[in-house]
């Protein structure tokens, strides 16, 4: 009589305990990039928001006064069921040493349903604007 060859009951159960090690490992790797192209997302489009404000204030062609200014702003723009998200936006137009020159300093925060945004800026952009021709 011939002895049966095959797989013994352990090295089966070895088998399937490294499968769903490698596996948990897969998933979690899915998972960690999943979360990170969510914040790259996220990030962009506030990138974008600080760069509209800054397009904005620059094609106005007003001096604008020193202080502080808000606003809210929905990026990407009328897209609000695939994805589209509102933006707390903050500029602070402060005076630089040359008298006809001010930077502007813009802050945006990602706003959540509820009104409240996050106490760290998702994006910073920083601009210079001249003072326009007399």
């Amino acid at each position: 009589m011939r002895r049966a060859r095959g797989f013994t009951l352990l090295e089966v159960l070895i088998a399937l305990v490294v499968l769903a090690l490698s596996l948990g490992a897969v998933i979690q790797a899915a998972g960690d990039f999943t979360v990170n192209q969510a914040y790259l997302r996220d990030r962009t489009l506030a990138e974008w928001v600080a760069r509209n404000q800054l397009a904005k204030l620059l094609l106005e062609g007003e001096w604008p006064s020193l202080g502080q200014k808000k606003g809210e702003a929905e990026m990407p723009l009328g897209d609000r069921d695939k994805g589209g998200r509102n933006w707390r936006w903050v500029v602070q137009v402060v005076q630089t040493p040359e008298e006809d020159l001010r930077r502007l300093d813009i802050e945006v925060f990602p706003l959540s349903g509820d009104g409240r945004s996050d106490d760290e800026p998702m994006a910073t952009l920083s601009g210079f604007i001249g003072k326009p021709p007399a």
